[in-house]
């Protein structure tokens, strides 16, 4: 079976596996390569998958679409990312929060600076019209 996990602006994973294991908004399911198609709405969380010489990967993901279509399965999903084995999910959750924090940090500053200098603009107008 093929694996194709993307994202809007990436492709995640593109890997044949043995199996897929995710959690839907049903419910936890595993995908087997003769298993009749299907489309699960998923969950937040962890997805696993098991390469052809049986090693697990876990990949974090946020809610998104699993489609199973012969021998391929397409995951969508809004973010996600590679978090490697079972002992590397943790580091790499807290990585890309800590990543995703500074960010909006930045952002909030940015948003801040940018209400500062429309007050101040909104100032010099009022004081220039004489009100």
């Amino acid at each position: 079976m093929r694996l194709r996990a993307v994202t809007p602006t990436e492709v995640v994973v593109e890997t044949e596996v043995r199996k897929v294991v995710a959690s839907g908004t049903a419910g936890s399911f595993c995908v087997l390569p003769r298993h009749r198609d299907l489309v699960a709405l998923l969950a937040p969380g962890l997805l696993a998958f098991e390469s052809p010489e049986g090693h697990e990967t876990f990949m974090a993901l946020d809610e998104g679409v699993l489609l199973k279509a012969g021998p391929e399965v397409w995951v969508s999903s809004w973010k996600a990312f590679v978090a490697g084995d079972l002992g590397q999910v943790r580091e790499a959750v807290q990585r890309q929060l800590v990543d995703r924090s500074e960010r909006e940090h930045r952002a909030r500053q940015a948003l801040a600076r940018l209400e500062a200098e429309l007050v101040r603009r909104l100032g010099e107008l009022r004081v220039g019209s004489g009100a």
